[in-house]
């Protein structure tokens, strides 16, 4: 009972669904998490499966973020084939909590879809860089 009220103080989720694979660790999670923020503020994000389904009809590009502790696992699960598909990059982050806060909504979200932004946008570099990590993780785009 005391690891449980430890971990609920942290806010961090132990829970983990099936399909989550690749998960951010820690650190590569917070750095996801700061760009989703940056670009909410600039409108590039797409959050909620809705609107993810939306990007993938459209051809866009861009850089999926899933949430590692949705459950039931069925209402994400179809993602992670889309982004294969599409040839988008996608990895999990651990609490759906945060990736809503970041998103810019109340609601814990289950994805996003951050779209590539223009050359000019001021955290291009930040979102290459990590787009070329989470490409390096993912062993979808290793081959």
């Amino acid at each position: 009972m005391d690891k449980e009220s430890e971990t609920s103080e942290k806010n961090v989720k132990l829970y983990k669904n099936e399909v989550s694979n690749p998960m951010a660790e820690d650190k590569l999670a917070s750095k996801l998490l700061k760009l989703t923020k940056k670009m909410n503020a600039v409108k590039l994000l797409r959050r909620g499966v809705k609107e993810v389904n939306k990007v993938f009809r459209k051809k866009e590009k861009g850089l999926c973020i899933i949430a590692g502790d949705v459950s039931p696992v069925d209402v994400i699960s179809h993602i992670p084939v889309c982004c294969e598909k599409n040839n988008i990059p996608y990895i999990f982050v651990p609490s759906r909590e945060a990736l809503g806060e970041n998103a810019g909504t109340k609601r814990p979200t289950s994805v996003v879809i951050l779209i590539k932004p223009p050359k000019d946008f001021k955290h291009r570099e930040t979102y290459d860089k990590l787009l070329e990590v989470v490409k390096e993780i993912n062993p979808h785009f290793n081959s």
